[in-house]
């Protein structure tokens, strides 16, 4: 088989596409959770700690120093917890999606487990069988 050939084959598999689609949808869903953590959820927090914007707190290393072009170098802990919840907040939303997605799919029915019945055949066959057995011993 050939290369172009296999490729296309596992481009065109629904799953391709499904992971595509996946994608940009989740860099949409991103960005519309980084708002909602920015924009909606950290001000009351702010409000609530005294008016602390957690974007701009930092455990400062060493200080700028221009005059000798030294970069300031700090832990940027406010970006981190920011983040942080914005995971807690995508993982929630994942949560939810799936069970809820889970919660629609049809439940498999099982079949009734049908009870072996042997052919004419198998009953001949199983019958020379223990006819040969015997004779062995």
């Amino acid at each position: 088989m050939s290369i172009v050939k296999e490729f296309k084959e596992f481009a065109a598999k629904g799953n391709v596409i499904d992971l595509a689609v996946g994608v940009i949808i989740g860099a949409a869903f991103g960005k519309i959770v980084t708002s909602l953590v920015s924009d909606i959820i950290m001000p009351p927090i702010g409000y609530l700690t005294g008016g602390i914007d957690f974007a701009n707190k930092v455990l400062l290393l060493q200080k700028a120093d221009p005059a000798n072009s030294v970069a300031e170098v700090s832990i940027k802990y406010g970006l981190f917890l920011n983040t942080l919840i914005q995971f807690l907040i995508v993982a929630f939303c994942i949560f939810l999606v799936v069970k809820a997605i889970n919660s629609l799919k049809r439940k498999e029915e099982i079949a009734p487990t049908v009870p072996f019945v042997p052919t004419k055949e198998e009953v001949l066959l199983t019958q020379i069988r223990d006819i040969l057995q015997e004779k062995k011993i």
